[in-house]
């Protein structure tokens, strides 16, 4: 299993009441993309988070998340949240919130122009 499926339809159903969610499998999980931007994933038993790089010194004192990582690289601005401290829909809300109230001022990813 690639991603936890049981983890995934529980971000999804928080997501369901927005207008513009999109799901797609990449990265070896499954990633949210919310009004076209990478916002939120599943990675195996971990929710990926894309905020504000400068909003995680204010998350310093919460445990259960790390800086995501590809290739030791550090993913500014990307965290992974472990699926211990998500047990309850009050803790997996508050994470969702932080993404989502990052979502507009993030960047669009360029999207490939094909020539015909």
């Amino acid at each position: 299993m690639p991603y936890n499926e049981i983890l995934a339809n529980r971000v999804a159903e928080k997501l369901m009441h927005l207008p513009d969610v999109e799901e797609k499998e990449m990265f070896g999980g499954l990633i949210f993309m919310v009004d076209q931007k990478m916002c939120i994933g599943v990675m195996k038993d971990k929710v990926m988070l894309r905020l504000a790089p400068e909003s995680l010194v204010a998350l310093e004192n919460i445990d259960g998340w790390e800086q995501m990582m590809m290739s030791n690289t550090v993913m500014n601005g990307y965290i992974l949240v472990s699926q211990d401290v998500l047990n309850r829909n009050e803790e997996l809300d508050f994470w969702i919130k932080l993404a989502l109230e990052f979502n507009p001022l993030a960047k669009a990813s360029k999207k490939n122009k094909t020539k015909q």
